[in-house]
């Protein structure tokens, strides 16, 4: 089981920069692990550290001000190569949803199978986003996946759509094997049904 995600109230982390790519979400150079804990260490890492491993002032996440559980990014996040672990980095970090006008398919199904939320809104409301936590830092920001909305603290408010397997599976904190589980009653009725149907003929 997973962690289930239902509604998110968190202020965000923006970082408008279009076309960021899995490579500079997570560089190659870390992707000898096999399991998922420890890539939010290098996260962006190339843009959060210096050559000297010391932490650049000017990017976002070194920036007191910006922390939350939600990433706003500019448009075509996640695109380049397919790496899965540019999922694992963003919610080993500690963010569960990422705001921004497009994905990558390959990554926003990378995400959904690891429980990371891709909210997709059109481009003037992802500058109205970028806009609210510009003037306060400290803003709320709303994501509730059952309705599919997301809502600004002025009540401002955006649909998103989802795939509706992978809606019932973020809700429940199923994965695909949990989903199947969870649907063994169903299963043997079915079964039983074939059983009974065959020895009637």
């Amino acid at each position: 089981m997973k962690e289930k995600f239902n509604t998110l109230v968190s202020t965000a982390v923006p970082l408008p920069v279009e076309n960021i790519d899995t490579d500079q979400i997570i560089p190659a150079r870390f992707l000898k692990a096999t399991t998922r804990q420890g890539f939010g260490d290098n996260l962006f890492r190339d843009w959060r550290y210096d050559e000297n491993n010391n932490p650049r002032p000017d990017f976002v996440l070194n920036q007191p001000q910006y922390k939350g559980k939600i990433l706003v990014a500019g448009k075509n996040f996640g695109c380049g190569s397919s790496r899965e672990h540019a999922a694992w980095a963003l919610y080993d970090y500690g963010f569960r949803a990422v705001i921004s006008s497009f994905f990558a398919d390959i990554f926003k199904n990378n995400a959904l199978n690891n429980a990371l939320l891709p909210v997709q809104v059109n481009d003037d409301f992802l500058q109205e986003v970028f806009a609210v936590i510009k003037a306060n830092p400290q803003a709320l920001i709303t994501i509730n996946l059952e309705d599919q909305t997301i809502t600004l603290p002025d009540g401002r408010a955006a649909t998103f759509d989802i795939n509706p397997y992978k809606k019932i599976c973020l809700l429940n904190g199923y994965d695909d094997i949990d989903y199947l589980l969870s649907l063994r009653d169903e299963i043997a009725a079915f079964e039983k049904t074939l059983q009974t149907t065959s020895l009637n003929k």
